[in-house]
């Protein structure tokens, strides 16, 4: 029998959407305001759930406090008041969309958990616009 457990967190993070090799003009067209050279910020809200099989020994998936602790090691110490564009290498040559964004936090968080699990990350950029990703 598989179950997902889930943890919420939050990080406080600023970006710029633009790309370096489009004029200002044409990151203006496709970005808008989120292309504002002075960076603008979110209070992103994270979900990560890992599904897998209960431990018949601990009654567990996985130790939820072990869980928080990747979450905090893999996105909450590196994002948090942080500029994205400037302060995480991972964002150097990759625009930090939301959807860029998930899919950094996904790749972080798999490499450290089993591989039998399955992961679904839930990033919400604002409380009504959010991504998902399953690794797919």
């Amino acid at each position: 029998m598989k179950v997902t457990i889930s943890r919420k967190a939050h990080f406080n993070a600023a970006h710029r959407l633009y790309r370096k090799d489009w004029t200002f003009e044409q990151n203006d067209a496709v970005f808008g305001k989120c292309n504002n050279p002075n960076f603008h910020g979110h209070n992103y809200e994270l979900i990560v759930g890992i599904t897998g099989e209960i431990d018949p020994e601990t009654g567990y998936v996985m130790d939820i406090k072990h869980l928080s602790n990747l979450i905090l090691e893999e996105v909450e110490k590196p994002f948090d008041h942080k500029n994205l564009n400037l302060d995480v290498p991972e964002f150097e040559n990759l625009n930090p969309t939301a959807e860029n964004i998930v899919v950094v936090i996904w790749n972080k968080i798999k490499k450290r958990i089993k591989p039998e699990y399955d992961l679904e990350v839930v990033l919400y950029e604002t409380p009504r616009n959010f991504v998902t990703y399953k690794g797919n």
